[in-house]
């Protein structure tokens, strides 16, 4: 094994030879064709995420999950139904150059036309973040994409967030910011005009997606930041954790946590809010 160190996180490199690339697309659709590309398809259709004549950003960090995320549309886009225009935006927010040079070596491997621009997001984060550096990194970098993924005339940005990103997003919400609050398959832009936020990747397990990438040969990048290891840690790591001491005891814990969002009861909770509109439950007490 090789490592690749410097700022942001070391990466370690097998020693194994990649997939023929050719192997690594066709196992999409066969060796991970339920686990994989079934949800993927699954999760466009329940909620409308791609329609005819569409041009969609996907934002392709390096990581496993943007890496399998863009393969995943240009398998689409030959087998589809569908007409859309894809754009690969890659934003460099501050990497080490090793760590940079990886993430061209692997898109280049993998056929995956990127267009990679810079941004001192990760220098700003070190300067400004303090309890939490990875929630202001997240929204820093999301805008950014968001200006980016406009230039080049998108209607849609596709980010590679899975289905236990959505249950550990949901437990942080409960459990550090006092509220209930999921991560949404889609949603409109408040900031940036006639740009809306896909999630195609929703219903896909990031163990499958682990698999994925580790039979295809292909080393990903981490997160490659090391502000939130200088500071205080990732909150992230701790639900997680926390999960899976969970599902010890409850193989269906994930599901469940999942679900909650899906199974809002409105009379067993004693406040929501719409918009910028604040409920009680005791504003509808007297109703019949």
């Amino acid at each position: 094994m090789s490592t690749i160190a410097g700022k942001g996180c070391p990466i370690i490199m097998p020693d194994g030879e990649k997939k023929p690339l050719k192997d690594i697309e066709r196992s999409i659709i066969k060796d991970y064709r339920k686990e994989i590309w079934v949800k993927f398809i699954k999760a466009i259709k329940a909620y409308n995420l791609i329609e005819e004549g569409d041009k969609i950003a996907v934002g392709v960090s390096g990581g496993k999950d943007s890496i399998l995320m863009a393969k995943l549309f240009q398998e689409l886009q030959k087998y589809g139904q569908v007409n859309f225009e894809v754009v690969f935006l890659a934003m460099d927010p501050g990497y080490h150059p090793d760590i940079k040079k990886l993430l061209i070596e692997n898109c280049e491997y993998l056929n995956i036309p990127i267009h990679i621009y810079e941004s001192s997001i990760f220098d700003v984060v070190d300067k400004m973040a303090n309890d939490y550096p990875c929630y202001l990194c997240a929204r820093m970098r999301r805008g950014s994409l968001y200006a980016k993924a406009q230039e080049f005339g998108c209607n849609k940005l596709a980010l590679g967030h899975h289905y236990n990103d959505v249950i550990e997003t949901t437990m942080l919400n409960v459990l550090y910011a006092g509220n209930f609050k999921t991560m949404l398959p889609k949603f409109k832009s408040k900031n940036f005009e006639n740009l809306e936020l896909i999630r195609p990747m929703y219903y896909i397990e990031e163990d499958y997606i682990k698999n994925f990438i580790n039979n295809s040969g292909i080393w990903p990048l981490n997160c490659a930041c090391m502000v939130a290891a200088e500071k205080i840690g990732n909150k992230r790591y701790e639900i997680k954790a926390l999960i899976k001491t969970l599902k010890e005891n409850s193989d269906g814990v994930e599901k469940s946590i999942f679900k909650s969002a899906e199974n809002v009861s409105m009379d067993g909770i004693l406040g929501w809010q719409k918009g910028k509109t604040k409920h009680s439950y005791l504003d509808f007490y007297d109703e019949e």
